[in-house]
């Protein structure tokens, strides 16, 4: 599938219809999304084939893609009942049944001294996949300090391959160091503009473009390039 064929089919892909600020619920769009698996799949042969696992999937928007870039099997994650409601509707309406699987769990539990990984959760899907993609939240929330990094941590945890994820451009040097420490090689493959609408009370303008990496993590044992 071409990129700009992909990009048009995401174009169609319901999106949050009452999103939860808490929760950092913005919606990925169709020309982000399209980049992300097509990058994934046209360059390095991540996606066709391969098990895929969506962090932080909310309206599923990259589950989709996965599943037309042509991934054996893609599992949805997230802990928003009503974001996964609207991804089952789009999974449907693509007609997508077959290849896609939501599950309903929190990656990131409260603790004393702030978040951590749901160790419950990431024990039943530690190494099940061969790739992951996700749009994890920046992290900017009350409360929500360092969940961007958790999001990472625990894609690299369950694939066993490459893991794509977007994140601020700030951020950079930071993940690239806490990759490392895992023993992840952090690559920027693109530098992107989300673009954020207005969707909340507290917004001033009627959308703001962040800018933000397509980070490719590898395993470095792996001997990736």
């Amino acid at each position: 599938m071409k990129l700009k064929q992909l990009e048009g089919y995401l174009g169609d892909v319901a999106v949050f219809r009452d999103p939860k600020v808490q929760l950092e619920q913005y919606p990925t769009t169709a020309h982000l999304a399209s980049r992300v698996l097509y990058t994934a799949e046209a360059t390095y042969g991540d996606i066709a084939d391969k098990a895929v696992v969506d962090l932080g999937c909310g309206c599923g928007v990259l589950s989709v893609a996965a599943a037309m870039m042509g991934a054996s099997s893609v599992a949805g994650v997230d802990v928003d009942g009503d974001a996964l409601e609207i991804a089952r509707e789009n999974i449907e309406a693509f007609e997508l049944q077959d290849s896609v699987e939501l599950v309903r769990g929190d990656l990131c539990v409260a603790a004393e001294g702030g978040l951590v990984l749901n160790r419950d959760l990431l024990g039943r899907m530690r190494g099940r996949f061969d790739t992951a993609v996700l749009n994890p939240p920046f992290g900017t929330k009350p409360g929500n300090k360092g969940i961007d990094v958790l999001f990472l941590q625990a894609a690299c945890a369950m694939a066993t391959g490459a893991v794509y994820s977007l994140h601020k451009s700030s951020t950079r040097e930071y993940l690239i160091k806490k990759a490392a420490s895992w023993g992840f090689r952090c690559e920027v493959l693109a530098e992107l503009r989300f673009d954020v609408p207005m969707m909340y009370k507290f917004h001033k303008k009627k959308s703001v473009d962040v800018e933000v990496d397509l980070l490719r993590l590898t395993p470095v044992t792996a001997g990736a390039a």
